[in-house]
């Protein structure tokens, strides 16, 4: 099993002065730390607007800085969010192609479409097109990703003419695409798709083998693959909190998971918020000890009792766990401490089979891809001859700009429209394949 740690960015009130300096400072040393100790993957949200749950705005920028400080761990987008108010489309795939670049080709493509009325209310999203709205545009991003030029396209919800989208990423033809599910529904449409489930359920070990028995028969005989390649996976993200004694390992951890649970509960069904004013901390201090149960906290305990519910996991056929570690007002330096401590004796145990077990699964899974891209309506690459061409406005100057201009800049202007004649002639417009 592969393991990942995961970030909301979550800052609880009251907040002082240099607190999200300092937030944003100890992640990244969180990140270079993980990626010392051979934890596999990092995961950084999309949210917009989401009070002390999640300050992660700007993923992108905080996965770059990420990548400069790491060599090895996998840099995940968990993830973007699609519906094209959130994020122009070309500019989802300009930012992934870039981000793969400057990470030497560590990039996993999270998709979602987002359910907070803070955030679809605040970026004009119409919540029930959000499901069509990220379909249309992760089909059609892994389309800019991969293909030379891209076509161009006339949707429902987003339309681009025929341009080719650079940089394109290291990883060919795109990196791996995952979407966020909360329900076994969404894990149906994953595999339907092709794509890796990241879940944040918090199911239980025996709820998760239901999860990843229906993925992996659904991926076999129903897959039509969005993209341009398939990444049949399931994460599945719980709490984390390790020492050697239980007690001081739920102290440090407990009340920080069962805020990240509280935060997301009002921000997304119970709430009422005031921006700028509503303490969700205080809140979650008045009411702690009256929660109901609501599970995910398999991970915290000591290393033996994380080594066992891992286990059960990784019987469940889970491919990957992503820690919570970063939750409420967990301290840095217990974060620091656990993930030493889970990399020297817990993750040495799961790290040993764990090539041959990839090489198994591709192997079984090999025949079925073939068929799912059998069943994929392919959209072909453009013939040169096909490829518009566009001017540029210098092209179509009206007569009254040209009555305007200098006679040096006409005499320029002509010269260097017969420079761009004799260029097309001799091919340039085709790469000089003529």
């Amino acid at each position: 099993m592969r393991f990942g740690i995961f970030y909301e960015h979550q800052y609880p009130k009251p907040w002082t002065e240099g607190g999200e300096l300092q937030l944003f400072q100890d992640a990244l040393d969180q990140v270079e730390l993980a990626d010392n100790l051979g934890i596999d993957h990092a995961w950084e949200v999309e949210h917009h607007f989401l009070e002390e749950y999640s300050h992660s705005s700007a993923p992108e920028v905080f996965l770059a800085a990420a990548s400069q400080r790491t060599k090895n761990i996998r840099l995940g987008h968990g993830i973007v969010l699609m519906p094209p108010g959130y994020n122009q489309p070309a500019r989802i795939a300009e930012r992934i192609a870039t981000l793969d670049l400057v990470s030497n080709g560590r990039v996993e493509f999270g998709t979602g479409e987002s359910a907070s009325r803070a955030e679809l209310e605040g970026y004009g999203v119409t919540p029930d097109d959000r499901r069509e709205m990220w379909r249309e545009v992760t089909e059609q991003v892994a389309n800019m990703l991969a293909m030379d030029p891209y076509p161009g396209y006339e949707g429902k919800f987003f339309s681009m003419p025929t341009r080719n989208v650079v940089p394109k990423p290291v990883q060919k033809p795109h990196p791996p695409i995952w979407v966020a599910c909360s329900n076994r529904e969404t894990i149906h449409l994953a595999a339907q798709l092709g794509i890796g489930a990241l879940t944040f359920a918090f199911v239980d070990p025996e709820e998760a083998k239901k999860w990843v028995d229906d993925y992996y028969t659904t991926f076999k005989a129903e897959c039509v693959p969005i993209g341009h390649a398939v990444n049949p996976n399931v994460a599945m993200v719980t709490s984390f909190s390790l020492h050697h004694d239980h007690d001081e390992a739920v102290r440090r951890g407990r009340d920080g998971f069962r805020f990240f649970q509280f935060a997301l509960g009002h921000h997304y069904a119970f709430g009422k918020h005031k921006p700028g004013r509503t303490d969700v901390w205080k809140a979650f201090q008045m009411v702690k000890d009256h929660l109901p149960e609501e599970g995910g906290e398999g991970g915290i305990g000591t290393p033996d009792e994380q080594r066992e519910h891992l286990r059960k996991f990784q019987a469940a056929g889970v491919d990957q766990t992503v820690f919570i570690q970063q939750a409420g007002n967990n301290q840095h330096e217990h974060i620091m401490e656990a993930l030493n401590l889970f990399a020297s004796d817990v993750m040495p145990e799961f790290k040993e089979n764990e090539a041959e077990r990839i090489a198994a699964k591709e192997e079984e899974l090999a025949p079925y891809v073939e068929e799912a891209f059998k069943r994929k309506e392919v959209v072909a690459e453009m013939a040169d001859e096909d490829i518009p061409v566009y001017e540029s406005y210098g092209m179509t100057v009206a007569e009254s700009e040209l009555e305007k201009m200098s006679d040096d800049q006409r005499a320029r202007r002509e010269a260097m429209l017969r420079i761009a004649e004799i260029a097309v002639a001799q091919g340039a417009d085709t790469g000089g394949r003529t």
